[in-house]
């Protein structure tokens, strides 16, 4: 059998985001300008948001925002943030930077998030938020999340770095918490390089975020244009003022060029949207001959999934995940691990052997993988796909 490259993600740089770009570079504007303003303002606006902050990563936005929430909310050193058993390690990793402390809750065994059934066990009282992620693609059960966190006075930081512009219950997806956080990460839906936005509805919030990510500076200085003033008083209090910082904060901006790629590309979002869910779904219909070695993703009842990965759970015990693994990346396939977060040398280390605690994410870590599902894989690639996935099950003797 051939051969093939199918990769765990694609990007194709448009002209309309070369021209954009050309367009940043000519005016001579690398730092916060008028790219980076359009682009702010339509990610909110897409998410029925009122403040979107860009920053340099996704992990960036989560630590910023999970850090304003802190210093607002008069939080200590050691309280406690609910976040789910399975997730890129960057999530729970900017708890421990806010010298907060992450408590785990085992997930869903068919969609993979947060757990709402296990969320209110895990309540202590020092517990301040709740962090869902919207894995993989689509939206976790915010209308359940929502109400314990309401019921217990919790915040809500949502991860949608995986999840952009999908609906849930009739609203996008990170639209529903406190604040969100969602990443233009090379591998994402929508692409700068690197990146990341936060959105939230909370003015106060917000002000607070762009101020630490500026440094912790004051924010009657937050980008070049402040400087245009003809009000003499406004002027003085410039000058006095341009240069304090007034929080702890960060260098987490983002250039005038990564906002115009950004930009370019949610103005094709729908496109994007269509041409992701086209793939995954036909991956599902293609794949679903197989169900019964291998469960593969549903859409949440009331939701939809955009399909940013594509992951699958072995159910057969006769399957070695390894074993296939190794067969797929032989042909082409790449393939990743089920986000191993428990079971990670550090995390061994920090919170002890903990991951038995969680039977669902175990089980999911060691039967489960990703592959890739992205807007460029043609029918020609989802063919060579099945083709694998059969191969291998005829060679095994399983059919």
């Amino acid at each position: 059998m051939e051969k093939r490259h199918f990769a765990i993600s694609d990007i194709k740089i448009s002209s309309r985001a070369k021209k954009y770009v050309n367009e940043a570079l000519s005016n001579n504007r690398l730092s916060y300008g008028p790219f980076t303003k359009k682009f702010e303002r339509q990610l909110a606006d897409s998410h029925e948001r009122k403040y979107a902050m860009v920053v340099n990563s996704g992990t960036s936005g989560l630590q910023v925002a999970l850090h304003a929430l802190k210093e607002m909310g008069g939080w200590k050193d050691g309280d406690e943030i609910l976040v789910p058993a399975i997730t890129f390690i960057a999530t729970s990793n900017v708890i421990l930077h806010n010298n907060l402390t992450p408590v785990f809750v085992d997930v869903e065994s068919d969609n993979y998030c947060i757990d709402p059934e296990k969320i209110e066990e895990k309540i202590t009282s020092k517990t301040r938020a709740i962090m869902p992620v919207h894995l993989f693609g689509q939206s976790a059960d915010m209308e359940k999340i929502c109400k314990i966190a309401k019921k217990y006075k919790l915040k809500i930081l949502e991860d949608a770095c995986e999840t952009m512009f999908v609906p849930y219950k009739g609203k996008p997806v990170g639209s529903m918490g406190d604040v969100s956080v969602f990443s233009t990460y090379i591998a994402h839906i929508v692409v700068t390089g690197v990146g990341g936005v936060v959105m939230t509805d909370d003015l106060k919030l917000a002000t607070m975020i762009k101020s630490l990510m500026f440094h912790g500076r004051d924010n009657i200085y937050l980008n070049m244009e402040d400087d245009d003033t003809n009000n003499k008083s406004k002027l003085k209090s410039l000058i006095e003022r341009r240069f304090q910082f007034i929080h702890v904060g960060y260098s987490y901006r983002i250039t005038e060029m990564e906002s115009a790629l950004g930009l370019a590309e949610i103005e094709n979002k729908d496109e994007l949207i269509k041409k992701r869910q086209k793939v995954g779904r036909k991956m599902t219909k293609m794949l679903s001959e197989y169900s019964e070695f291998f469960q593969l993703p549903i859409e949440r009842e009331g939701g939809e999934h955009i399909y940013m990965l594509y992951p699958v759970v072995i159910k057969d015990k006769r399957i070695k995940r390894d074993d296939l693994l190794l067969f797929l990346e032989e042909k082409g396939i790449e393939t990743r691990l089920f986000f191993p977060l428990l079971s990670q040398p550090i995390y061994k280390k920090i919170f002890g052997p903990i991951e038995k605690n969680y039977p669902i994410s175990k089980r999911l870590v060691e039967r489960g993988f990703i592959i890739g599902c992205h807007p460029f894989l043609k029918d020609e690639d989802l063919k060579f796909l099945k083709d694998t996935f059969t191969d291998y099950l005829k060679n095994r003797g399983l059919i």
